[in-house]
């Protein structure tokens, strides 16, 4: 049997046992549609939120074993380069060493630059930079970024308290006091604070070699304020006369090495000899 809805022109197929059902426009219809479609929503936020936490706690699982490892890196395949043409180890980003006599082009295209333009002299030229690289280039440092050379410093062992002309040229193997002949740094390295940072780390360096005791050098007078920040002092006007210039001699003391330091707080070496009060019979022993 088929019912005719009144109220709507669709057709709607009816069993007898039920009546017929309203329209979709009635307030009833519209109302239990509402409610069917909030309660689809609450269910969609729920699924929601159960996949979240599933990510989640899948996710902090995973970071619980990498963090409990690490320095594990992932295996990576190497690529297919033939041995020959394989990239080399990668440059340090900054290295500090001794010089040697295949940086002494590079150490006197700096030190060109950087003398010339101020003072018109080289303290040292081509060939006297590669004597002191091959006689002493354990007293010399430079600083390198990604293998060019940056700054750097040259010395050589001198054996008297003051400096003469033949302490430009000549390296005393027996000496106590370090010259130190040249420090430079390259023009777009200036202005960093390199220089002072080189100088303390040479000057650190001196104090694990047992036989030097001082370090000595001379300069102009408008870098002595320079050269005092790093704790050198002044010891007076020097002999040596380069054209019209003339230099101030300064001296830093190099008092205990590096084993020495470790225990600074426990021992101390007095700097003037411990004397202690003569008794009245200590006055009629004869030593």
């Amino acid at each position: 049997m088929i019912w005719w809805s009144s109220r709507s022109t669709n057709l709607l197929r009816q069993t007898p046992q039920h009546p017929p059902v309203l329209g979709r426009g009635e307030p009833a219809e519209r109302e239990r549609r509402g409610r069917r479609g909030k309660g689809r929503r609450r269910r969609r936020r729920r699924r929601g939120g159960k996949k979240f936490r599933r990510w989640r706690k899948a996710h902090s699982r995973m970071m619980s074993v990498v963090g409990a490892q690490p320095f594990i890196k992932p295996m990576q395949s190497s690529p297919s380069v033939s041995p020959g043409i394989q990239r080399r180890h990668t440059l340090p980003a900054s290295e500090v060493r001794p010089l040697n006599t295949q940086d002494a082009i590079s150490v006197f295209e700096i030190e060109r630059e950087a003398f010339i333009s101020v003072s018109g002299e080289c303290p040292l030229h081509l060939d006297e930079v590669r004597h002191f690289l091959t006689l002493c280039p354990e007293l010399s440092m430079g600083w390198f970024e990604e293998g060019r050379l940056v700054a750097f410093i040259i010395g050589s062992l001198w054996d008297q308290d003051r400096l003469t002309t033949d302490a430009l040229t000549l390296h005393k193997p027996c000496g106590s006091t370090v010259h130190i002949h040249i420090l430079a740094v390259h023009r777009t390295f200036r202005q960093q604070g390199k220089g002072p940072i080189l100088m303390w780390r040479y000057l650190q360096y001196l104090r694990c070699l047992p036989n030097v005791r001082r370090a000595v050098l001379m300069c102009e007078d408008f870098l002595i304020p320079f050269y005092r920040k790093s704790g050198f002092k002044v010891l007076g006007r020097c002999d040596i006369t380069v054209a019209n210039l003339t230099f101030t001699e300064m001296w830093y003391p190099i008092s205990g090495h590096a084993y020495m330091r470790r225990n600074s707080e426990a021992i101390r070496f007095p700097q003037h000899p411990l004397t202690l009060p003569l008794t009245k019979t200590d006055e009629h022993v004869d030593v």
